[in-house]
C-alpha cells in the first residue's frame, strides 16, 4: 500500500510562527507512494518567566491506520517561552499510508514546572488527561505528499493558579496547517513599555508578545475581519493603548500593520 508520511513539528509559540503552504510534493527522495506529516510546536505570549513542558507522546488517528505513535526527535520538557516570534521546534516524523487525519493526541509526562519571579513551582495536570489531550484535525492525506502541522501552545492561559497557591496545568492548544490562514506582523516600540499585542474578532482571540526589537508575528490566522490592540503589560498601566481596526487576513497572505509606538498617559 502506499503511504503518506507526516511531519509533525511541534512549534511553540510565545508571538507565533509563520505558515507556508498545505502541503508540497515530495522529492525524489522520499519514499515512494507514502505522504510526510511533520508537527511542529510553538508557543503564544506569557507572564511567567519560563513555562516548562514535559513531552512524551504525540500520537495521530487515521482511518487507515488508527492511533500511530510517531517518533519523537527528543522526548522531554520543553520550555514553551524559548519559541516565539516564528521560532519553533520538531516535534516528529512518520510515514504513514494515505488516508483521512481526524485526531492528534499530545501525552505529557510528570516533569512540568512554572518559573514566577525566579522561583520554580511543579505544575500538575487534570487526571483525565492521563491518556492525553487530544485535538481534532480532520486533513485529508494522499500519498507523495508532505504535510506539515504546528502545535501552538499557548502557555499563558494553560496555566493555572489554585486557591492554595498551587499551579495546574490546562493544556491551551490551536493547531494549524501551513496554509491554514494567513498571518498578521509588525513592530511595536518602545521595549520598556511592555507592549502586548491582541488580536481579535467575535469569534477568535490571539495575543502576542513582542521581541525586544518590538517584532511580532501572528501565524495560522484565520480568514476575517479584525482589531488589532496594542497596550502594556506594566501594572498599574500607565501607558495608552492603540487600538487599529479593520485589520483584514487572507489565506497565504502577510497582513503587514504600520509601526506601532506606546506613549504615556
Amino acid at each position: 500500500m502506499k503511504r503518506a508520511q507526516i511531519l509533525i513539528l511541534f512549534a511553540i509559540v510565545t508571538l507565533s510562527g509563520f505558515i507556508l503552504s498545505a502541503c508540497d510534493k515530495e522529492d525524489k527522495n522520499t519514499t515512494e507512494g507514502k505522504a510526510t506529516v511533520q508537527m511542529m510546536l510553538t508557543d503564544a505570549p506569557s507572564v511567567y518567566d519560563a513555562v516548562n513542558v514535559d513531552i512524551r507522546e504525540v500520537l495521530i488517528h487515521t482511518d487507515t491506520e488508527g492511533w500511530v505513535s510517531i517518533p519523537l526527535e527528543n522526548p522531554g520538557v520543553y520550555n514553551l517561552l524559548e519559541f516565539s516570534n516564528g521560532l519553533d521546534v520538531l516535534l516528529g516524523t512518520v510515514v504513514i499510508a494515505p488516508g483521512n487525519l481526524s485526531q492528534m493526541r499530545l501525552v505529557l509526562g510528570s516533569e512540568n514546572s512554572v518559573v514566577v519571579d525566579g522561583v520554580s513551582y511543579p505544575l500538575t495536570t487534570p487526571s483525565g488527561q492521563t491518556s492525553g489531550i487530544k485535538l481534532n484535525l480532520h486533513s485529508q492525506l494522499e500519498a507523495g505528499y508532505f504535510y506539515k502541522f504546528w502545535l501552538d501552545f499557548d502557555a499563558s492561559r494553560s496555566v493555572h493558579m489554585t486557591g492554595n497557591g498551587k499551579y495546574m496545568l490546562k493544556p491551551v492548544i490551536r493547531m494549524y496547517t501551513e496554509a491554514s490562514g494567513g498571518a498578521i506582523t509588525g513592530n511595536v516600540f518602545p521595549e520598556d513599555a511592555a507592549p502586548i499585542v491582541t488580536v481579535y474578532n467575535n469569534s477568535d482571540t490571539l495575543m502576542a508578545i513582542p521581541n525586544a526589537n518590538g517584532y511580532f508575528l501572528f501565524p495560522g490566522v484565520s480568514e476575517g475581519t479584525y482589531t488589532v490592540k496594542f497596550s502594556s503589560r506594566l501594572d498599574p498601566l500607565p501607558i495608552l493603548d492603540v487600538i487599529v481596526p479593520n485589520v483584514v487576513v487572507v489565506k497565504g497572505q502577510t497582513t503587514v500593520i504600520t509601526d506601532v509606538t506606546l506613549l504615556p498617559l
